[in-house]
């Protein structure tokens, strides 16, 4: 009786090992063949909107073009720390494939067939088109090469277990296409692309679970900062209301809010790439902002006396 318990015990356990290797094994994107060559300025263009040099410059040097990783990124589960996305050959994407980068940028698995962390901000990614991610692929490659490997994660067990993305994958990451809103115009539908794809602004403008997922019922409506220090603002007719369309479109070409506040801490990387932007796209990025209804967000904590 007791070596059949056993027996079944094994057998459960086996199969649910099996079923769990089979749920959390990656699934890569299928690439179209291209329709065209690669447009670079394109690239250039998405490039700054998708603020790529604000995670993966070299910090402490001025060359935002100089993508040899090694920023530290806090959060709740551990530390990460950019990795290297020049051409290096050796310590960079030199050696990836266009098939290899769409499936990173797009779907978050790295060429070696294992799940990136969350922290890679894929689950806004995937909403881009394939041609345009192409195109970025093109223009890194036109980047100086910078030598140096950038170090591991430091996240405790289990949030270290690459598989277990998976399941998060399955939990919190929509992989459904950017579908354009034929009652909206060229303009609106532009910007919300840029805004919720490669800008990647719910990524931090929203408040996430226990588990790290987007709280999608108050998508951009602000919360903590995830590194820890400081609050990330409400960027909804809620918290924005009194801004204008040209306000939001200067703002992310100066950083200088209409109340005569100016950005700061990790939001002024990002300001200095988006004034890197064409006009009409910062103006189709504030068009689709100023159309966000009104969500309250999570409740910001009082400021000290005395703490300005």
């Amino acid at each position: 009786m007791l070596r059949r318990t056993i027996l079944a015990m094994l057998v459960a356990a086996a199969a649910a090992f099996c079923f769990y290797w089979w749920l959390t094994a990656p699934s890569a994107l299928a690439l179209p063949a291209p329709t065209r060559g690669p447009d670079l300025a394109n690239g250039q263009e998405l490039f700054n909107a998708g603020g790529c040099s604000s995670c993966h410059a070299l910090p402490n040097q001025p060359d935002r073009l100089r993508l040899g990783g090694g920023l530290s990124l806090g959060s709740p589960f551990g530390t990460f720390y950019a990795p290297n996305i020049s051409p290096d050959l050796t310590d960079g994407i030199g050696r990836w494939s266009e098939a290899d980068f769409v499936n990173a940028v797009m779907r978050g698995i790295s060429p070696e067939g294992s799940n990136y962390f969350p922290a890679f901000p894929y689950t806004s990614y995937h909403l881009a088109k394939v041609e345009d991610v192409r195109d970025l692929f093109a223009y890194l490659k036109t980047l100086p090469p910078v030598s140096g490997r950038v170090r591991d994660h430091d996240l405790p067990f289990p949030f270290n277990i690459r598989r277990n993305v998976a399941i998060w994958k399955l939990l919190f990451m929509d992989v459904r296409p950017f579908v354009p809103d034929a009652k909206r115009s060229a303009q609106w539908n532009r910007g919300a692309y840029l805004v919720n794809g490669f800008g990647h602004c719910a990524e931090c403008h929203s408040p996430r679970n226990f588990l790290g997922g987007l709280i999608t019922s108050q998508r951009f409506a602000g919360g903590p900062n995830l590194e820890g220090e400081g609050w990330v603002p409400n960027i909804t007719q809620k918290g924005i209301g009194a801004w204008s369309e040209k306000d939001i479109a200067d703002f992310l070409e100066t950083g200088d809010m209409p109340e005569g506040d100016t950005a700061s801490g990790s939001m002024r990387p990002v300001i200095k790439n988006l004034a890197q932007l064409k006009p009409e796209d910062r103006a189709a990025m504030a068009a689709y902002l100023k159309s966000l209804p009104p969500v309250d967000g999570p409740t910001p904590p009082k400021r000290k006396a005395g703490g300005g």
